[in-house]
C-alpha cells in the first residue's frame, strides 16, 4: 500500500470535464479508490476543467484540430500541478501524451457498442430513405454514408441530455450515442438499441476510462489497484493501431481488441469521410503482442490504402 494516502486534509485533486458523464467518470474512478484504500469521500476532490471541445459549440470536431480537444486544458492543469490525477474517456485521447504524462491506470471496460436512438425508428433498417441522422462523430457518419448512403447525415454536437432534446425538437430522425455511457449515467429510459460490432465498429478506446498522472509522481503507485489488466492489454492493441494511422479526427478510423482464452483479436478499418470506401483488416495473436498486433494492423490498412485516402 502507498505510504501516503489522500486525506480530507489532503485530498487526491481528480481533474474532469463537466459533463454529465464525464463526472459519473470521475465519481466512478473515486469510488474505486475509496474501496480499494478505505477511504472516505473527502479524501478526493473533483475539480471540473473546460476544454475547448466543450467551449465551441458552434464548429465540427475535426474543424477544431482533432484530438486533444477533450483533454488539452486538462493535461495542462496537470503538469502544472493543480490537480493530481485526470480523468478522460480513451476514446478522446491522443495517442501521443504530453512529455511527463502517463496513463496510471484503466478501469474496467463497459459495453463498446454504438447505439442507434430514435424516439421514432426501432433500429437503422428502420429508417427510410432521405431520413436525417445527427452525429459529431467523423466514424460514425463515413460508417453510415458507406452502409446507408441514401441518408442525410447532419453535425450534431453536445452531451447526452443535448442530443435528446435536438431529436425531441425534431432536428433529427435519430442519432448515435454510445452504449457505455447511457449505462454510467443510468439512462435506461433512453430508446436505445444497441449495434453489433459486426455492423458498426466502435471508436479506438470506446467504453474505456483512463487516469492519467505525471511520470514522476507517487499517485501512479496509488492508482494502480484499480488497474484492469484485461483492458491494459486490449487498449495496447487498439492505441497502437491508432498510432500507426497517425489517427486523429481527421480520417475515420475505427479498432476493437477482444481477448479470449489468452488470444487477442483486433478489427480495424479506415474509412473516406464520405463513406465511398471502407478498408478493414482483423489480426490475432498472443494477448501481450497487443503492440506488435496494433502496429502490424495498421501498416496492413496503409499498404492498401490509395494515394490520398488520409486526405
Amino acid at each position: 500500500m502507498p505510504a501516503d494516502l489522500p486525506s480530507p486534509d489532503r485530498p487526491l485533486r481528480l481533474g474532469t470535464r463537466g459533463s454529465p458523464l464525464a463526472l459519473a467518470q470521475a465519481e466512478e474512478v473515486r469510488a474505486r479508490l475509496m474501496a480499494a484504500y478505505a477511504l472516505p469521500e473527502a479524501a478526493f476532490e473533483i475539480v471540473v476543467i473546460r476544454t475547448t471541445g466543450d467551449r465551441v459549440q458552434d464548429r465540427p470536431l475535426a474543424a477544431l484540430g482533432g484530438k486533444g480537444l477533450f483533454t488539452r486544458e486538462i493535461e495542462e492543469a496537470l503538469a502544472r500541478r493543480e490537480i493530481d490525477a485526470a480523468v478522460h474517456s480513451m476514446k478522446d485521447m491522443p495517442t501521443l501524451q504530453p512529455q511527463g504524462l502517463v496513463i496510471g491506470c484503466l478501469l474496467p471496460r463497459e459495453d463498446v457498442r454504438d447505439a442507434f436512438v430514435s424516439g421514432r425508428f426501432g433500429g437503422l433498417s428502420q429508417l427510410p430513405a432521405g431520413a436525417v441522422v445527427g452525429t459529431s462523430s467523423l466514424r460514425r457518419a463515413a460508417q453510415l454514408r458507406h452502409g446507408r448512403p441514401d441518408l442525410v447525415v447532419v453535425e450534431f454536437r453536445g452531451n447526452v441530455q443535448t442530443r435528446l432534446a435536438k431529436l425531441e425538437a425534431g432536428v433529427a430522425a435519430a442519432t448515435f450515442l454510445a452504449m457505455a455511457g447511457l449505462r454510467r449515467l443510468g439512462r435506461d429510459d433512453v430508446p436505445a438499441v444497441p449495434i453489433p460490432v459486426d455492423e458498426m465498429l466502435p471508436a479506438v478506446g470506446q467504453g474505456a476510462i483512463g487516469v492519467e498522472c505525471r511520470a514522476d509522481d507517487p499517485v501512479g503507485e496509488l492508482l494502480a489497484a484499480i488497474h484492469d489488466a484485461e483492458t491494459g492489454l486490449r487498449l495496447a492493441a487498439e492505441r497502437a493501431f491508432l498510432a500507426g494511422l497517425d489517427g486523429s479526427c481527421q480520417t475515420p478510423i475505427a479498432g476493437l481488441a477482444e481477448i479470449a482464452r489468452g488470444r487477442l483479436r483486433l478489427r480495424g478499418e479506415i474509412l473516406r469521410p464520405d463513406g465511398s470506401e471502407r478498408l478493414a483488416h482483423e489480426i490475432d495473436g498472443a494477448a501481450g503482442d497487443g503492440d506488435a498486433l496494433g502496429a502490424a494492423a495498421a501498416a496492413a490498412l496503409r499498404g492498401r490504402a490509395a494515394p490520398g485516402f488520409f486526405g
